[in-house]
């Protein structure tokens, strides 16, 4: 089968990881995978949201950046039917985005089966966020592309909800959780190893990946460090970089507990593995409502006592006492009292640090599963075109 893959992604983060890794795997399906994109997607380096874009938006205002989104449609159109006339594709995969209706016009002009693949509700996030000046545009995009779709992928169930809030009937969706990639995963250091490599002997790890925000609540655990005794092995470290770093080091400095909290930098992906290895509690200390957060499926595949929200896109995957450790978000001690139970019983990390490797293969949470989907609905709309 020859699957057009189209995205208008260029930064180099967890959304560029879901595009690299679902076309890989369409490919090692024995698929043909012809990839439209924005151009010079490919060369910018992981953790970067590339310098172009990030400068229109500082710099040109909010009503002519949201013109050019949509005018890139045209250009969007143009490649797509170069790519169709190129290579004659079976049907068009899409990640959504918004003031993005390229995809839909091909799909009409050409019939071709098309699959949609929703991350997150971007208008209501941009008007929340960033604020829209077109948002009577915005919406209608949004709505148009949804509902045209052959089928469209929420990646929660909480997102499906959202997108049948717009008029998607349920038989026209299934949820797709984002994945791993088994490979990636293999032949991993053991945490004792990892942990000698980062100088961590004797350490009990608590470890957290991604970008750092302040609504993370990373500061909470700095806290909670601090008021250890001086002798604790706690530590906290962060894999990655982010707005709210500076702060939390200044945090951990002021409260003398600089030399128990370590941030890496960013990371490239190759790294995440071993260094999610050193982890003996992984955190997952908040997350949007919608979401299905890649570092979640990580801490799974690496079979570590997890910490999170009880929140509905979280509970999904998770059980409160069986994968992983809950608190309620709505609780301004739960994320430090969850971590506290945890780090007092070692036999309870190691329950739901077992039931959380197994949840990979129970709930088929990699790529290849998902790209197997993917198939699967694919060759059920080609039987009807």
């Amino acid at each position: 089968m020859k699957i057009l893959y189209h995205h208008r992604t260029r930064s180099k983060d967890g959304q560029s990881v879901h595009i690299d890794e679902m076309i890989a795997a369409m490919r090692d399906l024995g698929h043909e995978v012809i990839v439209v994109a924005p151009a010079g997607a490919e060369q910018t380096s992981f953790g970067s949201d590339g310098k172009f874009v990030p400068w229109l938006k500082r710099h040109v205002p909010k009503v002519g950046y949201e013109l050019m989104e949509f005018a890139y449609s045209l250009i969007a159109y143009r490649d797509l039917v170069k790519a169709v006339k190129l290579h004659k594709p079976d049907c068009l995969y899409e990640r959504y985005n918004l003031f993005l209706p390229a995809g839909i016009w091909l799909k009409r002009k050409y019939n071709l089966p098309m699959l949609l693949e929703i991350n997150s509700p971007i208008f209501e996030e941009r008007s929340r966020y960033d604020g829209l000046s077109l948002k009577r545009l915005a919406r209608w995009s949004q709505h148009f592309a949804w509902n045209a779709a052959d089928f469209v992928l929420p990646v929660t169930q909480v997102m499906a909800e959202i997108v049948q809030s717009y008029g998607v009937p349920a038989n026209r969706m299934m949820v797709i959780h984002n994945g791993i990639n088994t490979r990636e995963f293999e032949n991993v250091a053991d945490n004792n190893a990892v942990k000698s490599s980062l100088g961590l002997n004797n350490k009990l790890v608590l470890g957290f990946t991604g970008f750092v925000r302040d609504w993370h609540g990373l500061d909470k655990v700095i806290d909670m460090i601090a008021t250890d005794p001086h002798d604790s092995g706690r530590h906290l470290m962060v894999v990655g970089d982010g707005p709210a770093r500076r702060s939390l080091e200044q945090q951990a400095q002021a409260l003398n507990v600089g030399h128990r909290v370590s941030f890496t930098g960013i990371v490239g992906r190759d790294k995440i593995p071993e260094y999610v290895s050193a982890f003996d509690i992984a955190l997952q200390p908040a997350v949007v409502a919608y979401a299905s957060p890649l570092k979640l499926l990580e801490y799974l595949a690496l079979g570590k006592a997890i910490v999170a929200p009880a929140q509905p896109n979280i509970q999904e995957l998770l059980q409160d006492q069986h994968n992983a450790v809950l608190f309620d978000p709505a609780e301004a001690d739960g994320l430090p009292n969850a971590i506290e139970r945890l780090c007092a019983d070692a036999k309870l990390r190691q329950y739901v640090g077992k039931n959380a490797s197994a949840t990979i293969s129970s709930k088929q949470l990699t790529w290849k599963s998902n790209a197997e989907r993917v198939v699967y609905l694919f060759e059920r709309l080609c039987r009807h075109a």
